[in-house]
C-alpha cells in the first residue's frame, strides 16, 4: 500500500482541467528540484529556504540509528515514558505518527496549568522530555522546559539526562542546550515547521516513544519518485488541484488505519494557504458530522479510507475525494499537494505573516499586566465578554450565542477556540457538533494555545468570513514558571486575550465565555447551545 486517490463529480472535472497546466509548467519536478520561482517573485526569497522537506527521507536517514541508540539507553536506565513539549508542527506530526504506530507519547502542547501539572505528576521518575522548537524561542516550549527542569531537579534527577532538545542549528535553544550539556538533535533549517513531519521534529519524539521510524521513511520513499514526475496521474498534482477547488475542505477519517491525521493536515493547509484574504479552510470532521451530508456549495469533502477505489465502489458518495495509503506516503503526498494548491491559489505556502501578531499582543499583555476586563454579565457561572454590538441587552449565554451566530455570513464559518485543559475536559470538544447543527455552516474547533500555531494564521489572514467563540477557564490550580515573572495561568490568559484583540482589530466578531468552574459549567454551556 502506497497511495491511492479517487475523484468523482465536479471536483474530478475541476482537477482534469487544472492538472495539464501543472504538468506543462513542470511543477512536480520543479518542487522536487527545489525551484523557488514556482510561487511568484514575492515568494521566492522564502521559498528558496523552505523546500528542504522534499529530500527529508534521505537527509533524515542518518538520524535513525542515533535515535534508536538513545531510546535503548533511556530504556536501560528505566526511562519508559516520553513526553513531548512542542507546538504546531513540532507536536502534531509526532502525535499522528505515534498514535498510528501504537507508540505511547504524552503530548504537552498547552500552557493550561492543569495540563502541565498532570504531565509533571505522571511517572516523572521514569520520564524523559523532548523539547522541540524550530526557532528555539517558542514561549510555550520554553515554559514547559523550565517546569520540567525544576521538577527533575526537585526529585534528584539531573535534567541533562532526561531532556532531549530538537531545534534548528544555531538557534538560541541550540546554543544554550549544548552549553548546559543536553542531548541535541538538529533539524534541517530549510524546512518550515508544518512541513517537518519527516525531519528530526517528527522522528526524534516518535522514535524515542517506540515508533518504527525507519519503516515510516521507507513508506515515504516508496511514493517519492511518483511525486517527482510531471504527468497527469501524479498524486501530489491531483490532490493539490482537488484541495484548491473550494474554499473549505472537510476532512473525514472513515476506515483508515491512520489515527488523528486530520489535526496534522489541518495545520498544514490552514497555515500554508490562509493569507492575503484567500485560502482553504480545513474542517476536521467525523463520518456523521453535519457538514458531511449538508452539501454546502463551498465545502469539499475528502475522506481518508482503507482503500480509495473499493470504498467508492461499496459506499459511493458522488463528488468526494477519497484517499488511502501508508502513513509515510500520506505525509509526503499532502505536503506536495498543499504547495501545489498554493500555486493555484496564487499565495506563498511557506510564510505565516499573521502568526506573529498574536505573539506580540501576548507579550504586551504579560509586560503591562492590565487589570482584567470585567465581564458584561455572569450567567450560571459563565462569564461573558464581547463587543457591545453583539452583547447588546443580553443577560444569558444563549442570547449572546444567538447574537454571535447571527453575524455569520452566508459563506462564513464558526470557530470555537478552547483555552481549557483538554486532558481534564475532553468532552468540551462536543460543542463543535452542536454548533454545526445550530449554525448550518462549517464549524472548526481548536484547543488553545495549540491552534495559534495551526489555524491561527487562517483566522487572521484568510477570508474575513469567520465568527469566533473563545472558551476560557478559571483553572482550579496555577503553576509558577521558573525564572519568569508570570505563571502558566497568566500566560494562557494573555494568549487568549491577545488573540481576541488581534481578531477584533481585523474586524472579526469575537465573544469570550469563561467557565469559572469547568467541572460544573461545561454542561451548562452544552444546554445553552442546544436548540
Amino acid at each position: 500500500m502506497s497511495f491511492e486517490i479517487h475523484l468523482s463529480g465536479t471536483v474530478k472535472v475541476a482537477v482534469v482541467e487544472a492538472v495539464p497546466t501543472l504538468v506543462a509548467d513542470l511543477v512536480a519536478s520543479g518542487i522536487t528540484a527545489q525551484n523557488p520561482t514556482l510561487w511568484g517573485a514575492d515568494a521566492e526569497a522564502e521559498s528558496s529556504i523552505r523546500l528542504g522537506w522534499t529530500e527529508a527521507v534521505s537527509v533524515s536517514r542518518p538520524l535513525v540509528a542515533p535515535i534508536i541508540e538513545l531510546r535503548d539507553k533511556l530504556r536501560a536506565a528505566g526511562v519508559n515514558h516520553i513526553v513531548l513539549g512542542g507546538m504546531g508542527g513540532s507536536s502534531l506530526a509526532p502525535e499522528v505518527i505515534t498514535n498510528t504506530l501504537d507508540a505511547p507519547l504524552t503530548i504537552l502542547d498547552s500552557t493550561a496549568p492543569g495540563q502541565i501539572l498532570a504531565a509533571l505528576n505522571d511517572r516523572l521518575e521514569t520520564s524523559a522530555l523532548v523539547v522541540s522548537s524550530k526557532s528555539g524561542s517558542t514561549v510555550e516550549t520554553d515554559s514547559q522546559r523550565r517546569a520540567y527542569e525544576a521538577a527533575f531537579t526537585a526529585v534528584g534527577i539531573d535534567p541533562t539526562e532526561r531532556i532531549i532538545v530538537v531545534t534548528d542549528p544555531g538557534s538560541p535553544l541550540d546554543k544554550s542546550a549544548r552549553e548546559a550539556g543536553y542531548t541535541v538533535f538538529n533539524a534541517d533549517p530549510n524546512v518550515g515547521g508544518r512541513y517537518s513531519a519527516l525531519t528530526a521534529f517528527g522522528l526524534v519524539p516518535a522514535g524515542l516513544a517506540g515508533a518504527d521510524i525507519d519503516e515510516l521513511l521507507n513508506e515515504a520513499e516508496a511514493i517519492s519518485v511518483e511525486l517527482a514526475v510531471d504527468n497527469e496521474t501524479n498524486p501530489g498534482l491531483v490532490l493539490g488541484a482537488a484541495i484548491a477547488f473550494r474554499s473549505k475542505l472537510g476532512i473525514v477519517t472513515d476506515g483508515s488505519h491512520i489515527v488523528g491525521f486530520g489535526d496534522w493536515v489541518e495545520q498544514l493547509i490552514a497555515e500554508s494557504t490562509g493569507k492575503l484574504g484567500t485560502g482553504v479552510l480545513p474542517v476536521v470532521l467525523e463520518p456523521l458530522s453535519t457538514e458531511v451530508t449538508a452539501d454546502y456549495a463551498d465545502t469539499q469533502i475528502v475522506r481518508l479510507v482503507d482503500n480509495a477505489h473499493t470504498h467508492f465502489d461499496n459506499h459511493a458518495r458522488e463528488g468526494e475525494i477519497l484517499v488511502s495509503g501508508s502513513l509515510g506516503a500520506q505525509l509526503l503526498v499532502w505536503e506536495y499537494a498543499v504547495v501545489v494548491a498554493g500555486r493555484l491559489l496564487g499565495i506563498n505556502p511557506f510564510d505565516q505573516p499573521d502568526v506573529e501578531s498574536a505573539k506580540i499582543a501576548t507579550r504586551g499583555l504579560l509586560d503591562s499586566r492590565p487589570e482584567p476586563t470585567a465581564p458584561a454579565f455572569v450567567d450560571a457561572g459563565i462569564e461573558v465578554r464581547g463587543p457591545a454590538e453583539i452583547i447588546g441587552s443580553a443577560t444569558t449565554v444563549r442570547e449572546v450565542l444567538d447574537a454571535l451566530i447571527g453575524t455569520l455570513p452566508e459563506d462564513g464559518y464558526f470557530s470555537v477556540q478552547a483555552y481549557v485543559d483538554r486532558v481534564a475536559n475532553p468532552q468540551l470538544q462536543g460543542v463543535r457538533d452542536q454548533f454545526a447543527a445550530v449554525t448550518g455552516r462549517p464549524v472548526t474547533f481548536g484547543w488553545g494555545p495549540r491552534f495559534l500555531h495551526s489555524t491561527g494564521q487562517f483566522h487572521k489572514g484568510g477570508p474575513a468570513v469567520g465568527v469566533f467563540l473563545q472558551i476560557t477557564e478559571t483553572a482550579p490550580a496555577d503553576l509558577e514558571i521558573p525564572e519568569r515573572p508570570f505563571t502558566f495561568g497568566e500566560l494562557i490568559a494573555a494568549q487568549a486575550q491577545g488573540d481576541a484583540s488581534v481578531l477584533a482589530d481585523h474586524g472579526r466578531p469575537v465573544v469570550t465565555l469563561t467557565l469559572t468552574d469547568p467541572a460544573s459549567t461545561i454542561e451548562t454551556l452544552f444546554a445553552a447551545i442546544a436548540r
